[in-house]
């Protein structure tokens, strides 16, 4: 075990193994780690931040040795009505109650608002999911939005161009009329941004509010025809894109890669 300020290239936090080992996520692990339910190498731990090296030390949690878990991505349909967090604190449903118990040591990537539907990523390969979806990697959400009433030409046009809102100017990397029905328009949207509500408070902006909003992609992750409250692992082709996207240098890493088959789909 090493200490929080002298680590080696292969220890991580004690919190960080245990959301990755599927106990919780990092702020339960924190507090279990308070309640002296961890233990490293036979000794309770008394501080957050120790680091321990995976396979050499053994952590415990209430005298149960845990295990490094695979680092595992997982594509999810999120329906409507749920909230991308682990709980609600009005007691309404959230991602993870439509999801088996063990992804509940999976953090999400990029949250979608109670009314949105569509992919969302799980993850518990924090650090990979970090730099995806860091701002500076202006990574593709793309989303399918029908908003009311019918959107004139010179209104698209100002949506291409970018329209301001209280946290700066919201500009689509591309916008495209898709259908027009009785009283709504549904469009085809891909933003390099991942404000929040970002999608409603455009169309808010110019006399449109959502009606309803779809994520169909997020980077080289495709919803495709997943049921909604569905979930299929990440197929490898989508986990060595992701690769190629991180890793300018070409190096043949692959996050999230592991034993799990691609194209599993559960509810």
């Amino acid at each position: 075990m090493t200490s929080p300020d002298r680590a080696g290239d292969e220890a991580v936090r004690v919190q960080k193994y245990l959301s990755q080992a599927g106990v919780g996520s990092r702020r339960e692990a924190e507090r279990m780690i308070d309640a002296g339910r961890v233990t490293v190498n036979g000794e309770v731990l008394t501080q957050q931040g120790v680091r321990i090296t995976p396979g050499v030390d053994l952590v415990c949690l209430d005298g149960v040795p845990v295990h490094a878990a695979e680092m595992r991505w997982i594509v999810f349909h999120k329906p409507a009505g749920t909230l991308s967090t682990r709980r609600d604190p009005h007691g309404g449903p959230t991602v993870y109650d439509a999801l088996p118990a063990w992804a509940r040591g999976l953090g999400y990537v990029g949250r979608l608002d109670r009314d949105t539907t569509g992919l969302l990523l799980l993850t518990n390969d924090g650090d990979t999911a970090a730099r995806f979806a860091h701002p500076r990697r202006r990574v593709e959400r793309e989303y399918q939005v029908t908003v009311r009433g019918t959107l004139t030409a010179r209104t698209l046009k100002m949506l291409k161009g970018g329209v301001e809102l209280e946290d700066g100017l919201a500009r689509p990397k591309r916008i495209r009329r898709l259908a027009t029905g009785e009283g709504t328009t549904t469009l085809s949207l891909i933003l390099t941004e991942g404000r929040k509500r970002e999608v409603r408070r455009m169309f808010k902006s110019v006399g449109h509010p959502v009606k309803a909003l779809q994520r169909l992609r997020f980077g080289p992750f495709e919803l495709g025809g997943l049921p909604a409250g569905a979930w299929r692992d990440a197929r490898p082709t989508e986990l060595e894109a992701m690769s190629r996207m991180l890793d300018s240098s070409g190096r043949k890493s692959r996050p999230g890669a592991s034993g799990h088959r691609g194209g599993r789909t559960r509810r």
